[in-house]
């Protein structure tokens, strides 16, 4: 099941495991049980002096394997046979169980220890879902550190029967102790936030102290933490507040046209973002949710930026890059079935629908990609497009229609997802040439229709256009003083990665000429300018 090659990787990492571990399967007739014998069994054959395995199980989902401690009774379970997007949770809970520290913060992981109570997860994912993994490693993790945690992982394509009777339609799917604790990515900090009830006071008390920033930077997309590169640069006082890291880039599988950048996922391009972000002096607060922000009384003053905890942080500059959302439909059943047949990510959900006929509303570039990716797993797929012809590159179009389980229906507009009350049945929609109304049964479908930007909160405060993006000029100024825009939140056109990055640097500067240029105070910051080999005195 390994190739040379995997086990040379596997047995330079087992080389940090300093505990013995123990891989325990519970196993039953299945072809999924001999999956994970075969591939337990290679796993110790790399480090036999590290790592045991036992075919003696008893848990009571089948087939699955434990992953402990020798000695201890940790709370790690896989229902899974971890490979894909999962392989490198199996590898993390291996390394953590055999005593090798994580990559976390100290502080985090005293807090993970210190939790109270019993906390029993249970996580339903795929193998091909990019935002599973974020969320099966922050629970291993705690299931590690705190021994009343315990974390069982369920690939639903094993698990196929049961997802069905559980009308799983959407994953990550976690529960906490039987009931629903969240639906979709979350991370461990939110996690923590939800079942640490002093968490969220605790963090808005430290948010609190924190001095005036030069630059504050609302969002982490491209352009949020290009912005925060170039002001960091500046030697300025650099913040960036985010409820998550990459933006839409972590919903994004495949990236092909970010320039010097042949092609990479998503996920990993976010996590390059945050690396890079890290590498400055910058401020990084994430899972953090601004609900409003106060222009300056007047230029070159302070604005005032509230958190959904009830902080309030202070800059002389701040930079929105609050980037977009998926579009919905707005049709009646949209929001009745959403998870439950309503999908955007065909990625994550589309092996929940594994032989049965799915639908992708949209066609451009997304909604192309998307049937082409569905059309290998599904029975079949229709295409609904609003105009009268796709809006795809040429190159995805000739491949949609190269597909024999692919239909493409144009001038059709969705007028509603109809449904057993439980689960999505089927769609309606009319042929806006002819006006005839359609029905067809469909298990799922997945919603490809562009973007709203993420601009709500400040609404009313800045110039917005009459599609909500908050309107700049070719500097990246808002209708405020000390305001700026960036990215695909704003009126400048193509939402494009590369775009978006190149707004954001754009931002940061303007902000910090803007600073310099209302700055009554004379502090200096030396900063070395890496890639130039210069230091630059700030103002």
């Amino acid at each position: 099941m390994l190739d040379d090659s995997t086990k040379g990787q596997l047995a330079a990492y087992f080389e940090r495991i300093t505990q013995p571990i123990e891989l325990i399967a519970s196993l039953d007739d299945s072809q999924g049980a001999a999956d994970i014998r075969e591939l337990i069994t290679e796993i110790a054959a790399v480090a036999p002096a590290k790592i045991s395995t036992r075919f003696d199980g008893q848990f009571e989902r089948r087939p699955s394997f434990q992953i402990t401690r020798v000695g201890q009774d940790m709370g790690v379970h896989f229902a899974a046979l971890p490979m894909g997007h999962e392989f490198t949770s199996l590898l993390l809970a291996l390394l953590w169980a055999g005593g090798h520290p994580p990559k976390q913060e100290p502080e985090v992981m005293e807090q993970i220890k210190a939790l109270e109570g019993d906390f029993s997860f249970t996580t339903w994912m795929s193998l091909t879902c990019h935002n599973c993994p974020d969320v099966v490693q922050a629970l291993n993790l705690m299931a590690v550190l705190n021994p009343r945690v315990r974390h069982v992982a369920i690939d639903g394509g094993l698990f196929q029967e049961e997802v069905e009777r559980r009308q799983i339609m959407a994953v990550p799917k976690t529960e906490l102790n039987g009931a629903d604790f969240a639906s979709g990515r979350i991370e461990l900090g939110e996690i923590l936030a939800k079942i640490d009830t002093g968490a969220a006071r605790r963090e808005a008390a430290k948010l609190n102290e924190k001095a005036p920033f030069d630059v504050l930077i609302i969002g982490g997309g491209p352009a949020g933490a290009a912005a925060a590169v170039y002001a960091a640069r500046k030697g300025i006082r650099t913040g960036i507040v985010a409820e998550r890291f990459g933006g839409q880039t972590m919903d994004t599988l495949g990236i092909e046209n970010f320039i010097s950048v042949p092609e990479t996922e998503g996920p990993k391009f976010a996590a390059a973002l945050e690396a890079h972000v890290r590498h400055y002096d910058v401020d990084v607060m994430t899972l953090q949710r601004v609900e409003s922000l106060t222009p300056p009384a007047q230029p070159g003053a302070l604005v005032t930026v509230k958190l959904g905890n009830g902080a309030e942080l202070k800059s002389r500059t701040v930079i929105l890059a609050t980037g977009a959302r998926w579009r919905n439909m707005n049709v009646p059943g949209e929001q009745e079935y959403r998870t439950k047949g309503v999908a955007y990510c065909p990625h994550c959900d589309g092996p929940l629908f594994k032989g049965k006929d799915v639908a992708v509303i949209g066609g451009g570039n997304s909604g192309v990609e998307a049937a082409i990716d569905l059309a290998g797993v599904v029975r079949s797929v229709t295409v609904l497009e609003f105009m009268d012809q796709l809006k795809a590159d040429q190159v995805l179009v000739d491949k949609l229609k190269s597909l024999p389980n692919v239909t493409v229906h144009l001038s059709a507009q969705t007028t509603e997802v109809v449904g057993d009350g439980q689960k999505m049945t089927g769609l309606k929609w009319k042929d806006r040439v002819s006006g005839a109304e359609q029905h067809q049964e469909l298990a799922g479908v997945f919603v490809q229709i562009g973007l709203v930007p993420n601009s709500d909160f400040v609404k009313g405060t800045v110039e917005l256009s009459r599609f909500g993006e908050i309107v700049v000029d070719a500097r990246c100024h808002t209708s405020q003083p000390g305001i700026f825009g960036a990215g695909d939140v704003t009126t400048v056109p193509y939402k494009q990665i590369i775009i978006a990055t190149g707004e954001g640097a754009k931002a940061a500067l303007s902000a910090f000429d803007y600073r310099r240029g209302h700055d009554t105070g004379a502090t200096l910051v030396g900063h070395q300018d890496q890639g130039l080999g210069r230091v630059q005195v700030s103002l």
